[in-house]
């Protein structure tokens, strides 16, 4: 592919087809066998576990990208896929406030080092877990099976729970207005 169809590819990527927003993701992961382990990052907002994901960078391709933010999410240097293991959809609370539906690709991330230091340190917790866990761990029903599918593991009926939605705008913005509150209440309150 030339360097004008790629940039044009990375363009279109912004939004797939109905208008949907596209992300790219990368899905850190380390050991072989029983000892793969799959690394999630919590969301800067609401706190929920994710993989590091973002906006398509100019003059970056998709995979690059991806890699780029698990770099900046969470410190990592690896060997990245060059092709998306798979793709899922979440609701994105812009800073608008509107949610909008976006389109990630997933893409592997086989991790080789953990920086000291990154910059978004101290924004996110990251946590290693088991393949089972981190699909258990993530809201998106899309994320939990493409998790398992990658690791090649079986999640049982009782593994596949009516997703639990993600928080909305509102919500979010009332749990933050209520602990602000709250912790006044307990300043000046008494």
């Amino acid at each position: 592919m030339d360097d004008v169809t790629a940039s044009r590819g990375k363009q279109e990527g912004r939004k797939s087809g109905g208008g949907k927003r596209r992300q790219v993701a990368a899905l850190p992961w380390r050991g072989e066998g029983e000892a793969l382990r799959i690394l999630l990052v919590s969301s800067r907002e609401t706190r929920r576990w994710v993989i590091p994901k973002g906006w398509p960078m100019k003059g970056k391709t998709d995979f690059a990208a991806a890699a780029q933010e698990a770099y900046e999410e969470a410190g990592l240097d690896g060997v990245i896929a060059d092709k998306p293991a798979g793709e899922y959809e979440y609701l994105k609370r812009l800073k608008s406030g509107a949610a909008k539906l976006v389109k990630v690709d997933v893409y592997p991330l086989r991790v080789t080092g953990e920086h000291a230091t990154w910059p978004e340190k101290g924004q996110r917790t990251l946590r290693w877990m088991t393949p089972v866990e981190a699909a258990l761990a993530v809201q998106e029903p899309e994320l939990r099976d493409l998790i398992a599918r990658f690791a090649d593991v079986e999640l049982s009926e009782e593994d596949h729970p009516d997703p639990t939605p993600a928080p909305t705008p509102g919500r979010v913005t009332f749990q933050r207005l209520r602990r602000r509150i709250t912790a006044l209440w307990g300043r000046y309150g008494r």
